[in-house]
């Protein structure tokens, strides 16, 4: 049976990923979560894609996990919690974080639990003025998932992530952007504008280049000097093998704008 509640087209070499549950805030259910991760690994895998945007339909970008299947109930054996962890919302996360593409979150409502660590493993966050972000994990008496422990100390610092997810206040727009969560606020109505504005830009940009970047920067917070300047290197011999890599240097020495293919 098809899986329902995921918008996906791709346009101009940029892969729009729409989550569609409006009605409950864009909450996931596994099947969604799973076409989510399928879909990020073909976006990665396609040559044709170039850049991902993210985003939700209605008031909500994503309210979390959808518990309402009863994944929050019932009788477990000892190791069930861990593996749904780990095959389930730290899957998500990984696949964003991994995504050769660049991946620009556009957060048009509130982002809590998941749905904010799913925007926030993006490359990129763009927020309308009425987002907000909630890591609403304590309010129900839960430990975070899905990479928040991670991803927000490396955003934000230690004891701003500890205040954070221990109150489990709603965060706005303004201060997301103001603790560096976020990279932009823009009106509302201009949300969708400057995704596909920012897309664009990154859709005809040195690909290889940006995925090698992206890589080196989100491994650099985990390693030591000597690791990343060893990576460093390394991806500056794979991606002077590229043809665009080539072509920027072409066009350094021409005197002209560059014309990346993506290859």
């Amino acid at each position: 049976m098809p899986v329902t509640g995921v918008l996906h087209t791709v346009d101009a070499g940029v892969a729009h990923l729409t989550l569609n549950r409006p009605e409950a805030l864009n909450a996931l259910t596994p099947d969604q979560r799973d076409l989510l991760v399928e879909l990020l690994a073909g976006a990665s895998a396609d040559p044709d894609v170039r850049a991902v945007v993210l985003t939700g339909t209605g008031r909500g970008f994503c309210a979390g996990a959808d518990l309402r299947g009863g994944a929050a109930g019932g009788e477990r054996v000892a190791g069930d919690v861990a593996r749904m962890i780990r095959t389930g919302a730290q899957r998500l996360i990984a696949a964003v974080l991994d995504c050769e593409k660049p991946v620009i979150a556009a957060v048009n409502g509130t982002a809590a639990g998941l749905g904010a660590h799913l925007a926030l493993a993006c490359d990129l966050v763009l927020a309308a003025e009425s987002a907000k972000f909630i890591e609403v994990f304590v309010r129900r008496g839960l430990v975070p998932d899905g990479g928040g422990a991670y991803l927000l100390p490396r955003l934000v610092g230690p004891q701003r992530a500890k205040e954070l997810m221990f109150f489990g206040d709603a965060l706005s727009a303004a201060d997301a952007e103001r603790v560096g969560l976020v990279n932009r606020v823009v009106p509302d109505a201009e949300l969708d504008k400057t995704a596909r504005e920012w897309a664009a830009r990154l859709a005809a940009g040195p690909t290889r280049a940006l995925a090698l970047t992206k890589q080196l920067v989100n491994a650099s917070l985990d390693g030591d000097r000597a690791a990343a300047f060893a990576a460093e290197a390394a991806a500056q011999e794979i991606n002077m093998t590229t043809a665009d890599a080539q072509e920027g240097v072409r066009s350094f020495v021409e005197r002209r704008s560059p014309e990346y293919r993506g290859r």
